[in-house]
């Protein structure tokens, strides 16, 4: 009798080529050093595999369901331009007045603006690609070489091999700039847009930055192979605000990391709510003594959609505190996984490191994994972790109901209460009250 045999699915790679890393250098006409930076991380690629569900980072990741036919194709400038972003991310941040915009459309820069505010102490914000050309010893001494490496992994090597856009801010060493800066990513068509975002704060130096990632959901597949860079220097104060709301078509593949110095802090919140599949690497180094890092986001994905977010606190240096919060709520079928460790390496008392992961379950179709760890090697810290998963309370939203709310409303502040502890630490107030709206949207199924 004969016996049908099961194919397995390959964990296949995008369809570039080193073709590819030339066309895009060739295109912009870009500085040699660049080049070959680009060169040298292609081979970096190609020498790397396809990370696969038998690599511990990636055991509960299959992503081999992506069509790269769509999902790998580099875009093509097609006329986009500012309207093309929704209204509402594209107003100032406080108040009137705009301290920095700078928008991408399908990979191409359609408005920039830099308050004389933000000239006038000497703070560069402009696109990666201007940067490389206007600021090269800039760029080349902190791109790719303090936070993130071609050798971080495959995707991170892709970025570095072929980023098609990218953003670029610098403050110099003592400013404190009161004026936000706010950039956009937007895509409108299918293919692949690869992103890289580098934040260097000098000495001293201290600024609030918002970043926005966000799509229309499209009929095929499409793919963010994203990196961030965040270096903040000694002393300095960096606010660092990110927002995703892909379309449900997009798959994000992401390497974000912060290095930061000697007594220096830097506060970092992120939404998580579009996308069809999230895999993202979000990394503090606390390099100096008396360094201070906070990480905190909040999730909701709904119907099928799928989050991994994969999180670490490195304490580098004695005296260094992390704190890390991560709320999700999942709807439907979706599912999450948190993967969090706070390391301490030898050396590094009086360490204190927190993390805390909270899932809110509203079905019995959602699932979500908290795996929470810890990496000691230090014997004078303070290192804890905390993790909590279940139903939504019923009870609850009963008592709510019984003083009048409708349940949908009542379900709505249940949720809104859940996230507000960290709502409230993004510094603008009309954001907080975007990613209220984008949680009334996700319970009323308003995709």
């Amino acid at each position: 009798m004969a016996t049908r045999r099961r194919v397995a699915r390959e964990f296949k790679a995008p369809p570039f080529t080193r073709a590819d890393v030339e066309a895009v250098s060739a295109r912009y006409d870009e500085p040699d050093w660049l080049r070959q930076l680009r060169l040298e991380a292609w081979a970096t690629y190609e020498g790397t595999p396809m990370p696969t569900t038998k690599d511990e980072p990636w055991r509960r990741t299959d992503y081999r369901h992506i069509n790269w036919d769509s999902a790998g194709t580099l875009l093509a400038p097609n006329g986009g331009q500012l309207d093309d972003i929704p209204a509402a991310s594209r107003q100032p941040l406080l108040g009137e007045e705009q301290g920095g915009m700078l928008a991408f459309v399908d990979d191409v820069v359609v408005h920039h603006e830099v308050s004389e505010a933000l000239t006038g102490q000497g703070v560069i914000f402009t696109d990666l690609r201007t940067a490389a050309v206007e600021h090269p010893d800039l760029v080349r001494d902190h791109f790719m070489t303090h936070a993130i490496t071609p050798e971080t992994g495959k995707f991170a090597a892709l970025n570095a091999a072929l980023w098609t856009h990218g953003t670029f801010l610098y403050v110099p060493r003592g400013k404190t700039v009161e004026l936000p800066a706010h950039s956009i990513f937007y895509t409108t068509q299918p293919g692949v847009s690869l992103g890289h975002m580098l934040v260097v704060l000098e000495e001293g130096a201290q600024i609030d930055y918002l970043h926005e990632s966000l799509s229309p959901t499209l009929d095929v597949d499409g793919s963010f192979i994203g990196a961030t860079e965040l270096i903040v220097k000694d002393g300095a104060n960096l606010r660092f605000v990110s927002l995703q709301d892909w379309g449900h078509h997009m798959f994000e593949f992401s390497h974000q990391r912060a290095r930061v110095g000697n007594d220096a802090q830097l506060d970092w919140i992120t939404g998580q709510m579009g996308s069809k599949f999230v895999k993202a690497f979000l990394e503090i180094d606390l390099d100096g003594q008396g360094s201070w890092g906070r990480m905190s986001a909040v999730y909701f994905p709904d119907g099928k959609q799928f989050m991994d977010l994969d999180t670490q606190q490195n304490h580098n240096a004695p005296h260094t505190t992390s704190d890390l919060l991560f709320k999700g709520v999942l709807k439907d079928e979706s599912r999450s996984v948190w993967q969090g460790m706070i390391k301490a390496l030898p050396g590094a008392q009086k360490t204190d490191g927190f993390q805390a992961n909270r899932n809110m379950l509203m079905g019995n179709k959602t699932r979500a994994d908290s795996i929470p760890g810890l990496e000691i090697e230090a014997d004078d810290v303070r290192c804890t972790h905390a993790s909590a998963t279940g139903q939504i309370e019923e009870e609850m939203i009963y008592y709510l109901m019984t003083r009048g709310l409708p349940r949908d409303e009542a379900v709505k502040l249940a949720v809104d209460g859940f996230f507000v502890p960290v709502l409230d630490r993004i510094p603008f107030e009309n954001v907080r009250d975007r990613m209220l709206a984008y949680v009334e949207r996700k319970l009323l199924g308003h995709d």
